[in-house]
């Protein structure tokens, strides 16, 4: 009998895997499902407890379901395969959270409450959906389609749980309301029409840190990784998708390109949070968890350039208008953020390195081959166009409001600290430090020239980018000096670029420009100036606002939600998408020159 039932195991899960990989699925989102409507729609105190207790009884379902499967896995297969790796480490979880609620050691005690359940059905639920997110092998699609894509279905997921009754405080999100939030966090804007300090609960300030989470990195980008991490690997069709959505060239690079991603975010957002967390007085929270939430989200928020806070009046609140330390730790996470992968990989590299020299040389006494810190071609290129645009911005800032609304900071190092602040946000963070409503004419048109220029290519700031830019305005220096090519840094710039450059700065002016003529109609009783800057503001992701935002009308609100996917996506990869590619014909024509 027994040695029938071991048969029949192996049977099962060495010809019939996906059988029972679709079966965890579905249970793993019924459970994910009752989770989502108990915490986000239930308001009835007793049909919750009995929720909670269901959702309780799945946990331990769930917990058996996966230990049957993994061990009878590894049975059936005599070893422990890669796929393994996940469902042990997910046991494990488990096993702890069941250690920490009914061993009652005090200090296991804050693992008992009823969040970290929820996150052991999510984990279970990721888990079994990243097996399957490797789907894209049943079909076909452009990858710049499938990036497009899956930013719209990120954005309705988030309008969905933004909607729920216990997503605020006080009345629901309309369906526009929510759907703009649900943009503007996975556009990584920061446009708010509803405060998340005050109207939000915690589920829904949850909610819009995840989406900015995952809208900042890409979900196509999260989606490769859990589909590697749980399925135990890419098949080659995929790893030549991502390649090209990640803008891999080697194939081999594809998963170790995309593995450092999410290491280095999450790293530099951790260090971000303990950096903020640090800066922060006990006696502004209730508790030790509001601190550590609070240095998350605006970690989070702040590499990804998304400018959301949960302060109320953002960064203007009293409490940290005044708190230079808190903003400094800002700036640097979001210039961290809007630099590129490439330039912080470039950075973590040498910081790791110089660890490791200084720990071989110091404490082993052993040789240690150390790498050369070499910066690529287009890394001094950003790196330059960035630190002129800093110490100018900076600068401008400083003088342009030295008599006027740096008059209230608290001394020159205030002064300069909030210039420096308000430079460097005014490019893709969104955050603000003084209130925009009483800052002089040409420091708003500074302000919206550095949302124009934004960040660097490969960041997760906006704007069309401080490289464009750069070979706009070299390019047409070349041209006054009579110059067939562009020449930077002993290196010739592509023609390819160059064009490319410029037709970003077309498409930004044209959509920037039919933004705003449509909400002329919209919003007739807007200013004008209010609005070029609140369409600016949508199209660079940045954020900023002076103050019409929330009492925008419902077409108002939706061109504006259009404007930030724009922006988010990029015109130029829309037309990439959606304009089909004619077939090269090998004919060369006659050449001619066209007068200017």
């Amino acid at each position: 009998m027994i040695d029938s039932i071991l048969s029949f195991i192996r049977f099962v899960f060495k010809y019939k895997n996906g059988l029972v990989d679709k079966i965890m699925f579905y249970a793993s989102m019924t459970c994910a499902a009752i989770v989502i409507f108990n915490v986000g729609y239930v308001t009835d105190k007793v049909l919750g407890e009995l929720l909670g207790t269901i959702i309780h009884h799945l946990f331990f379902i769930l917990f058996f379901m996966i230990a049957l499967r993994e061990s009878s896995s590894i049975y059936a297969l005599r070893k422990i395969a890669v796929e393994h790796y996940s469902g042990i480490v997910i046991l494990a979880y488990f096993i702890f959270i069941l250690i920490a609620r009914f061993s009652g050691f005090g200090a296991l005690a804050v693992f008992s409450r009823e969040q970290w359940i929820y996150l052991g059905i999510y984990l279970i639920f990721i888990a079994e959906l990243s097996k399957s997110t490797l789907f894209f092998d049943n079909f076909y699609f452009n990858p710049t389609i499938l990036f497009v894509i899956s930013f719209l279905v990120l954005i309705l997921i988030g309008t969905v749980l933004l909607m729920l009754p216990r997503t605020t405080v006080e009345a629901p999100l309309s369906f526009v309301d929510a759907l703009f939030m649900a943009t503007s966090a996975v556009c990584i804007t920061g446009l708010s029409v509803a405060d998340i300090s005050t109207n939000f609960s915690m589920f829904g300030q949850t909610v819009v840190i995840i989406l900015i989470q995952v809208g900042g990195l890409g979900i196509m980008t999260f989606t490769g990784f859990f589909g590697y991490f749980f399925s135990g690997g890419f098949s080659y069709k995929n790893q030549l998708m991502f390649g090209e959505i990640l803008g891999e060239n080697k194939v081999a690079s594809v998963i170790k390109t995309l593995l450092t991603m999410i290491f280095i975010t999450l790293l530099f957002e951790f260090l971000g949070a303990i950096l903020i967390f640090s800066t922060l007085e006990r006696a502004n929270f209730p508790n030790l968890g509001s601190m550590v939430f609070f240095s998350i989200f605006h970690s989070i928020s702040s590499f990804c350039n998304a400018g959301f806070s949960i302060l109320s009046g953002g960064i203007t609140n009293d409490t940290y208008k005044f708190n230079y330390p808190f903003q400094l730790a800002l700036s640097a996470l979001f210039i961290l953020g809007g630099l590129g992968f490439g330039i912080v990989l470039n950075f973590y590299t040498y910081i790791k390195e110089s660890i490791l020299l200084n720990y071989h040389r110091w404490v082993t006494k052993k040789s240690y081959k150390h790498k050369a810190w070499n910066f690529s071609f287009n890394s001094k290129l950003v790196l330059a166009c960035n630190a002129v645009i800093i110490v100018a911005a900076t600068l401008f800032f400083y003088f342009l409001e030295h008599g006027n609304t740096l008059s209230l900071e608290k001394g020159l190092e205030g002064e300069w600290a909030t210039s420096f602040f308000m430079a460097n946000a005014a490019r893709s963070a969104g955050y603000n430090s003084v209130d925009l409503s009483f800052v002089t004419a040409p420091t708003v048109f500074i302000i919206m020239v550095l949302m124009w220029v934004g960040a660097s290519p490969g960041s997760t700031g906006g704007g069309v980018k401080v490289t464009t830019v750069a070979v706009s305005l070299i390019n047409i220096i070349s041209l006054a000096k009579g110059k067939e090519y562009i020449e930077i840094f002993k290196r010739r710039i592509a023609n390819e670029s160059v064009h490319k450059a410029f037709a970003i700065i077309l498409l930004s002016l044209f959509v920037v420009g039919c933004s705003c003529f449509s909400l002329i109609f919209t919003d007739p009783d807007k200013s004008m100036k209010a609005l070029l800057f609140e369409a600016l503001s949508a199209y660079t992701t940045c954020g900023l606002s002076l103050g019409i935002t929330a009492s925008l009308s419902m077409g108002g609100k939706l061109i504006i939600a259009i404007t930030m996917l724009i922006g988010r996506v990029g015109m130029l990869t829309l037309l990439v998408a959606f304009i089909k590619n004619s077939k090269r014909r090998n004919i060369v024509f006659p050449e001619e020159k066209i007068l200017f």
